[in-house]
């Protein structure tokens, strides 16, 4: 087989606050992404002392939605993945009705990826919540978000059911451990005990989202998403084997809660080791049980080694781990392993033998316009060429593959540091790391490769 399914998704994938912009427009409430205009990698500011940043304009995705879409469409997009802020819908996250200018401008995207005959996938939390929830309530340290969650999910699930088909609950949930405030709007020093009794509130809150999109969009799926951060031994030492286990354990916690339906045995250790202790309320553990996502999403941008010494270890871009001597590493510290991703893949679907989505992957690096304009991005093609060779082979192992949106299609701020010269896209922004530039949308090389392979259906990909 040279190509992949016949009704597999190809397209990109976005997240509001990194593109839309138009911060304060429309009704629209503070979120914690706008409280860390440096990226999550840095301090949160208060709402007294917040600093513009850029993203409160960010590619101003917000106003030039239209012009982004016929981009997409251009190069075939049959999907795209893209979050909607929930300070949008509720600005204050408490209130007691939705805000309708919030509402309102989704039902435009909606409209306009239908008009290109775009299937949208949509996040329900990216990396965001309301700001006020975490001044008034400690975030998802309180119970009270689950129900706060719950009216936002139910609000746009009957706004959009006749839209939308294709849903996730929360991005990346798993990063909850690398970055609190960003993951559950806990504060920077928060205890591991805080931290996993936010997660749980979180995890019942996604179970809840499940129900409720089957209930009342019976026709959707639903899928969670994780940040598929495999980790290898460094050697084939029983210790690094075991150090390595302890490691995945820790991100498969919540693919084995939203998709098993309970708590794994490992993680009830881990919990009596480190002395934590989830408080409960009766009925929780069955919300849980009754709520299996339909599939399970990833993104996968690098691999990871473990070994039983700590001085192997080194600090990465977001997750630490020990270095892989085989493997090249990108600008920003990234190991590229597009092996690794048939690997994952393999390793997801033989646990949990549901359909697979690859939501995001992509490389960020500069992109130099040359005298002519054009930028000839070479050195994704071949990242993106390898990765999906490696997916093509996956599926060929037997992995029912769903689709695959790259991260992201067109130039946006980064998460982690809030800067545009980390670039991914197939479309250049003229924006810069000052906030400079005129927003001006242009196609860089692999624009065109992209093209050609998802109308080839991916025959057009070049094995190694």
């Amino acid at each position: 087989m040279t190509h992949f399914p016949d009704n597999f998704l190809w397209g990109g994938a976005i997240a509001a606050n990194q593109v839309e912009g138009a911060f304060d427009q429309d009704g629209k409430g503070l979120s914690t992404s706008d409280m860390l205009p440096n990226g999550i990698l840095s301090p949160h500011q208060s709402r007294e002392e917040r600093t513009p940043g850029i993203k409160d304009l960010a590619i101003d995705f917000y106003n030039r939605y239209p012009e982004d879409i016929a981009l997409f469409k251009e190069m075939g997009f049959n999907c795209l993945r893209l979050s909607i802020a929930w300070s949008r819908i509720f600005p204050n996250g408490d209130d007691e009705a939705p805000n309708e200018a919030g509402l309102a401008y989704y039902h435009k995207i909606f409209d306009e990826l239908a008009r290109h005959d775009i299937t949208p996938f949509v996040t329900l939390s990216h990396y965001e919540m309301p700001y006020g929830l975490t001044e008034r309530y400690n975030g998802w340290g309180d119970r009270h978000l689950i129900g706060f969650f719950e009216r936002y999910a139910r609000t746009v699930f009957e706004a959009y059911k006749d839209k939308v088909k294709l849903w996730l609950t929360f991005n990346e949930i798993n990063m909850s451990l690398h970055a609190p405030f960003t993951g559950v709007g806990l504060p920077e020093g928060a205890s591991e005990q805080q931290i996993y009794q936010a997660i749980h509130h979180q995890l019942v809150a996604s179970a809840r989202a499940v129900r409720l999109c089957h209930d009342i969009v019976p026709n959707a799926r639903i899928g969670n998403m994780l940040l598929g951060a495999i980790t290898y031994p460094y050697t084939c030492n029983p210790d690094d084997v075991i150090a390595a286990m302890n490691e995945n354990n820790k991100w498969l916690f919540f693919g084995d809660v939203q998709t098993r339906g309970k708590y794994p045995g490992y993680m009830l250790r881990y919990f009596r080791d480190q002395g934590i202790d989830i408080a409960m309320e009766d009925g929780d553990l069955d919300e849980l049980a009754q709520a299996s996502v339909d599939f399970i999403s990833f993104s996968y941008y690098a691999s990871g080694c473990a070994s039983a010494d700590p001085k192997q270890k080194e600090v990465g871009n977001i997750v630490d781990s020990v270095p892989n001597p085989y493997l090249e590493k990108s600008e920003w510290g990234w190991l590229i392993d597009p092996k690794g991703l048939r690997i994952l893949l393999n390793f997801l679907y033989d646990r949990y033998q549901k359909p697979l989505f690859i939501v995001e992957n992509g490389l960020g690096a500069r992109d130099d316009v040359l005298h002519t304009g054009e930028i000839n991005d070479d050195y994704r093609i071949a990242y993106l060429n390898d990765h999906l060779v490696q997916a093509r082979e996956a599926i060929l192992d037997g992995v029912d593959l769903m689709g695959f949106t790259s991260w992201g299609p067109i130039d946006l701020v980064s998460n982690s540091t809030a800067q545009m010269s980390k670039r991914y896209g197939f479309i250049y922004v003229d924006r810069h790391d000052d906030g400079s530039g005129t927003l001006e949308r242009s196609r860089k090389k692999s624009f065109e490769w992209y093209k050609k392979v998802i109308a080839s259906n991916g025959a057009a990909l070049q094995d190694n």
